[in-house]
């Protein structure tokens, strides 16, 4: 059993539903904060169709979209959080126990979740969650700062009606988990990290999710990153372009080279409403 942070015989402290930008920036701030947290991933993120990724701070000069959200995951799993593949198809309970049924006929539970899936809230029908319909699309209602009208349970992204961004899906996703580790009485001030003395000189204690680090480890951490900088964009993301799968004569909507010389859209039909 996962050795859990929160008062609660569940499972994890935190379930995360969605595996693209906002379910993993959340898990990330989640682990971090030292809590049980799992990600349950199901259909891969629509950001992997992206040509391009040229709006998202600190890539100057844009960054492959696919390789982007697969740093993501690397970093939410370095911090220690657990990544499973499936789809939740039900949510049962309350918070501090809740019951969240996986397509592989498994059961999780959790103390708290973190819907980050795509705009489609049927999963959280069993709780009675204020949805909006939007069409094809049921959107949760926001309660402010990630919150919905369900305690213990939190919106973060697309689902949540943040507009369709990377950055906001990021920014939302961190929002969402800050807001549940407040709820939740977690000790957190930020998740900073500080020269050594920051706040030890001034004759303060380091706030809870703070870190001060000497001068040496300083330098072993950027030597660190920019060594794992090198080998993420040393050489081409190897995975297949992604298009709208209504255009192509696959799933997930991986396209060949050729696909280009066709002039992109070939003979596949119109896209869907679901972008």
């Amino acid at each position: 059993m996962t050795d859990t942070a929160l008062d609660t015989d569940a499972d994890y402290d935190a379930v995360v539903v969605g595996g693209g930008v906002a379910g993993l920036t959340a898990a990330t701030f989640l682990a971090r904060a030292d809590l049980a947290t799992l990600v349950v991933a199901g259909d891969e993120s629509i950001l992997r169709r992206n040509a391009h990724l040229e709006n998202v701070p600190g890539f100057p000069a844009g960054v492959n979209a696919r390789l982007f959200v697969d740093m993501l995951r690397d970093q939410a799993e370095t911090n220690g959080v657990e990544i499973r593949t499936g789809f939740v198809e039900g949510v049962t309970g309350e918070a501090g126990d809740f019951t969240l049924a996986v397509d592989d006929g498994t059961a999780v539970t959790a103390a708290r979740v973190v819907a980050a899936s795509w705009a489609d809230a049927d999963y959280l029908d069993g709780l009675g969650v204020a949805v909006r319909d939007a069409g094809s699309k049921r959107y949760v209602a926001d309660h402010g700062l990630g919150r919905t009208s369900v305690d213990g349970v939190y919106a973060a992204g697309r689902i949540a009606e943040r507009y369709h961004q990377a950055v906001v899906a990021a920014g939302h996703g961190a929002e969402a988990a800050i807001t549940l580790l407040h709820d939740a009485e977690v000790p957190f001030y930020h998740d900073w990290v500080v020269p050594d003395g920051y706040f030890t000189d001034r004759g303060r204690e380091v706030p809870p999710g703070c870190e001060e680090i000497t001068a040496a480890e300083q330098e072993r951490r950027a030597a660190e990153s920019r060594e794992t900088m090198r080998e993420y964009f040393a050489e081409a993301h190897a995975e297949r372009q992604r298009t709208h799968p209504s255009l192509v004569d696959d799933d997930l909507g991986r396209v060949d080279p050729e696909w280009y010389d066709d002039g992109g859209g070939g003979d596949g039909g119109t896209a869907a409403e679901d972008d």
